[in-house]
Formats: C-alpha cells, sequence, structure tokens
C-alpha cells in the first residue's frame, strides 16, 4: 500500500431514514359499506451501521464519502398493510476504528472484531395507521401518526492500527530497516530524517508457524506531543500495541536521553502507555567491536536496570533471533 493509499483520520455525515407515515384507509369492499378502519404503520426509517472488516486496513475507502444517508421508510397501505422499511446503509471499517461525535469529542464506540456491527444512526420509527385508534367509542378515526425523523449527526473515524508490537524511534534509528527485515513488509527506507511518513505494519513469521504484528510508527523527536515534527498524530497507533520497541542506534549520543526523551512524549500524550512492556534495541550495532560493545553494555546495565535491552543489527543480521525470542516471550508472559 502507497503512503498515499493509508488513511486513518475521516470526517463524515451520516443521516439514518426517517419512518414512514401509517394509512388513515377506510376498508371499502362490495357488499361492505363501512367496513372501518384498515390503514396499515409506515416502514421503519433505515439505520446506519459501522461493521468491522479484517480485511480493510486504512479508511481510504471513506476519503470521499462524505454523505452516506440510509433509505427512508414506506407509507403504510390499506388492508393494514405496513410500509416497506428503509435501506439500511452498511460501512465496512478496519479493526481498531473509534468513532466521536465531532460536536462534543465523545467517543460513541469503536470496532474491534471482525463482523462487529453497530448502529451509529437509528432510522425514525414508522408512524401507526388508524387501525390502532379504533374503539367502541371511535369507530372510524380519520388520523394517523407521522412516522418519525432520522438521526443525522457529523462523526470522526479514526484509525487506530491494531499490532502486538509497536516500533519507536527517533527519525533514522532504523526502525523501518529493522520492519523490513523481519517481515516481508517493503517499507521506504533512506538517509533522511521522516522518511515515513505513515505506518507501516508487517508479520513476523515465528517458530511452529506462529506470528505477530509489528507497526513502524513515524519518527517522534522532542516536542512530539505538542505537535513539533510530525507531532502526535501517529501517537494514537502506539495506544493499541500491547509491547513496545524502542530503537535507539548505537551511534547515539547519549542512549538513555533518547530513551527518557521518547518515554517522556509517550507520557505527554497520554499517561497510560507507561503501563505497557517495553523492550530497549541497541540498533546499528555492527558498528561496535567486542570492547566497544562490553564497555557500552556495562554503562546499559547501570543507566536501564530495570529495562531489558538487546544488540541488533539490521543489516548484519545480528541478534534478530533473540529478539523475536524476547518479544514473543514479552507477549505471551
Amino acid at each position: 500500500m502507497t503512503e498515499g493509499n493509508f488513511v486513518d483520520y475521516v470526517k463524515i455525515y451520516v443521516a439514518s431514514g426517517k419512518g414512514g407515515k401509517g394509512s388513515t384507509h377506510l376498508h371499502r369492499e362490495k357488499f361492505i359499506e363501512k367496513g372501518g378502519p384498515d390503514g396499515g404503520d409506515g416502514g421503519r426509517g433505515g439505520h446506519v451501521y459501522l461493521v468491522g472488516n479484517k480485511g480493510l486496513w486504512t479508511l481510504f475507502h471513506l476519503k470521499f464519502a462524505r454523505h452516506i444517508k440510509a433509505g427512508h421508510g414506506g407509507d403504510g397501505g390499506s388492508a393494514r398493510s405496513t410500509g416497506a422499511d428503509g435501506d439500511d446503509k452498511f460501512i465496512e471499517v478496519p479493526l481498531g476504528t473509534v468513532i466521536r461525535d465531532k460536536e462534543t469529542n465523545e467517543i460513541l464506540f469503536e470496532i474491534t472484531e471482525h463482523g462487529e456491527k453497530k448502529i451509529i444512526a437509528k432510522g425514525g420509527k414508522g408512524g401507526l395507521g388508524n387501525w390502532h385508534f379504533r374503539s367502541s367509542t371511535n369507530q372510524t378515526p380519520r388520523y394517523s401518526q407521522p412516522g418519525l425523523p432520522g438521526e443525522e449527526l457529523d462523526v470522526i473515524l479514526e484509525l487506530k492500527v491494531l499490532a502486538d508490537v509497536g516500533l519507536v524511534g527517533f527519525p533514522n534509528a532504523g526502525k523501518s530497516t529493522l520492519l523490513s527485515v523481519l517481515t516481508s513488509a517493503k517499507p521506504k527506507i533512506a538517509d533522511y530524517p521522516f522518511t515515513t511518513l505513515k505506518p507501516n505494519l508487517g508479520i513476523v513469521a515465528y517458530r511452529d508457524y506462529q506470528s505477530f504484528v509489528i507497526a513502524d510508527i513515524p519518527g517522534i523527536i522532542e516536542g512530539a506531543a505538542e505537535g513539533k515534527g510530525l507531532g502526535h498524530y501517529f501517537l494514537r497507533h502506539i495506544e493499541r500495541n500491547s509491547t513496545l520497541l524502542f530503537l535507539v542506534p548505537a551511534d547515539a549520543e547519549d542512549i538513555k536521553k533518547e530513551y527518557n526523551i521518547l518515554v517522556d512524549e509517550l507520557r505527554r500524550y497520554n499517561p497510560e502507555m507507561l503501563d505497557k512492556d517495553r523492550l530497549v534495541a541497541i540498533s546499528k550495532c555492527d558498528m561496535l567491536d567486542d570492547e566497544l560493545k562490553t564497555e557500552l553494555k556495562e554503562q546499559l546495565d547501570e543507566e536501564l536496570k530495570d529495562i531489558p535491552y538487546i544488540f541488533i543489527s539490521s543489516v548484519a543480521q545480528q541478534g534478530l533471533v533473540e529478539l523475536k525470542d524476547k518479544l514473543w516471550q514479552m507477549l505471551n508472559a
């Protein structure tokens, strides 16, 4: 999927159908002059549903569908015949989609399972026909109920990528390279910052035909929570990851400082992110000889006391098996 086709935020207007009006028909038939009321009920208006589809990875199909309306209910008829229900509208969305009310910014619900179906706008109820209003003292009611109007609202659909592991790091930390080595994903890789402009997903094949999903999140810089760099726009994708893999290059001036900046940005965006399991991967370690690696290990043992870390090199294929083992162990702890 190209970057331009990855859409994770859309605003749409939805409107359910209004209910049909009830009938005021009076029964007339040969040899039956005054058959009494027999007006049927109006049909209900169509609902607007959101349906989870595990085959979708983006909201691109809704990018240009800004107005979605369900059908109106049919009017009631004679012989107590009920009007037809309005056509329902089904909007398919990827798993991990959050629906917000545009006016209040309130979260209405979220779709997390395949086939999960929820009503976003309920159709109006059809009106009752005059047959319902007959009585001993009112044997020929010449009135019925109108149908109720449908619901209209502006909503925001926001996709939060569902992945087991989220790659967190500064621009050019080697996240896209690691993703391309661990999975069959082919993210854009270049030697300049902010190469990745959209989240990339990949499936890591593990032992005994098992697998887990890893997401490459666009680079975070200091101040991202305030909108600097690419801002906090992509930080929401990390909310759904159960494990966070922090990638810090071995040639960084201060590994602990970079790690702390990344953790602080996540905390400022959403403090609950600090409850997730964390693993630090020191990337590009093929640049280190054994002596430098030993010195760095002693330093990290002191600075990252409670946080597990691992040395890897995507290019030289070093430490990747151990990395997968550690991630699998953390995901299934």
